[in-house]
């Protein structure tokens, strides 16, 4: 714990407006991660920036493990949750590039196969673009009340109760939400049949694919595959007594181990990481250096989420604001029971933003208010136009 006289000046420091130089960057970063914290009263959070010459800051603040008192780290690994799907948009960019697969030609090239294909909706006319981007049509198993329940009452089970053929079962029959390439709805689902198409694709499973063509070159050595209960450096997360999946409110057990088996999400996210990891994979990705050839195109291939706000669009794996109070911004962000992550890209300030937090209470029913107040408050730092203020 900080002496009481650090949190003093802290405090006094927020108090008024300041106007620093570039070099205290990273205390102001601190500061704000720790005033976050402390507004909101999370467990505890990472945060990290990369800077356009390629400067690295993090910071951390709170605590990762509450009862035995273990503070947040900059090192300490959180679940990332639908981040992973940036991974897995651009793992489908990288085969198309190579020519092994199409994104525009029909899912059932390659998926066809499988015996419950047909009774997916809009089976006949998906690609993969519309899986990738959410315009396929497809509901989404997550929001749907049959697999809430069957997952509050199966997630004890050693294994994964849910490998990704189960996951697809609870869609099947369905009606459509709406054609395929006509609309917008947010679909895990749709991330899962992405998958299925990769590893039919290439015979190789997806996680592999991703650790030999990104995690290794990008030396993202914190970030791996969530497969398992056991996860190194992972911080518990903390829910609501009254969860939806009637999980424990802590997630770890007493030997660090996840009470649920996380490869639940398998393609719709699931990756475990840290805040500097997710940072400088948004710095390569959005600024083309994620891998060879001329991909932004194929990433910024987005479809408009609402036909009243045009200015917010989904492409392959990453959501795009075109317009906001520090200009455009490109990113992605993650919820998994216990843990939300946000990513964020400015183009127009050359920074990349993301933070991770232990914690889900009293985010998932006000995203929107706590994770924009977060994300703006610390780019505001970068602006060259920094106001801090101690929270009331």
């Amino acid at each position: 714990m900080r002496p009481a006289i650090s949190f003093f000046c802290a405090v006094l420091l927020a108090a008024c407006a300041i106007h620093q130089p570039p070099e205290d960057h990273a205390s102001l970063f601190q500061t704000e991660t720790d005033l976050v914290q402390e507004k909101f009263g999370f467990p505890g959070m990472t945060a990290a920036y990369v800077m356009e010459d390629g400067t690295i800051g993090t910071a951390s603040s709170g605590l990762a493990d509450v009862e035995a008192k273990v503070p947040m780290s900059d090192n300490t690994r959180m679940l990332s949750a639908s981040i992973g799907k940036s991974f897995v948009g651009a793992l489908c960019i990288a085969l198309d590039l190579e020519g092994r697969l199409d994104l525009d030609e029909p899912v059932s090239r390659w998926i066809g196969r499988f015996d419950w294909f047909q009774r997916l909706p809009n089976h006949e006319s998906i690609t993969l673009r519309h899986l990738l981007s959410h315009s396929a049509g497809i509901p989404d198993h997550v929001h749907m009340d049959t697999f809430a329940e069957a997952f509050a009452t199966a997630w004890q089970e050693t294994g994964n109760p849910f490998p990704p053929e189960r996951l697809v079962a609870f869609v099947l029959d369905e009606p459509a939400l709406f054609p395929a390439g006509h609309g917008w709805a947010y679909s895990d689902t749709g991330y899962i049949l992405a998958g299925l198409v990769i590893e039919a694709v290439t015979e190789r499973l997806c996680f592999d694919l991703i650790q030999n063509r990104f995690l290794i070159p990008l030396d993202l050595l914190d970030t791996s595959s969530a497969d398992r209960r056991d996860l190194d450096r992972l911080a518990p997360g903390y829910m609501c007594q009254d969860n939806l999946f009637r999980f424990p409110v802590k997630t770890l057990d007493k030997a660090g181990r996840l009470h649920w088996h996380p490869a639940v999400e398998w393609t719709g996210g699931g990756l475990v990481s840290t805040s500097r990891d997710l940072a400088r994979w948004g710095a390569a990705l959005f600024t083309g250096k994620a891998m060879n050839g001329d991909y932004l195109s194929e990433l910024f291939n987005a479809v408009p989420v609402d036909p009243n706000l045009t200015d917010v669009k989904y492409g392959t794996g990453v959501a795009f604001y075109s317009s906001g109070p520090f200009g455009p911004v490109y990113g992605h962000a993650g919820w998994i029971p216990g843990y939300v992550s946000s990513l964020r890209h400015y183009p127009e300030h050359g920074i990349t933003i993301a933070f991770q937090i232990n914690t889900d209470i009293g985010i998932i029913d006000n995203d929107d208010d706590v994770l924009k107040t977060i994300e703006n408050r610390l780019i505001h730092v970068f602006t060259g136009k920094y106001e801090s203020w101690y929270f009331r």
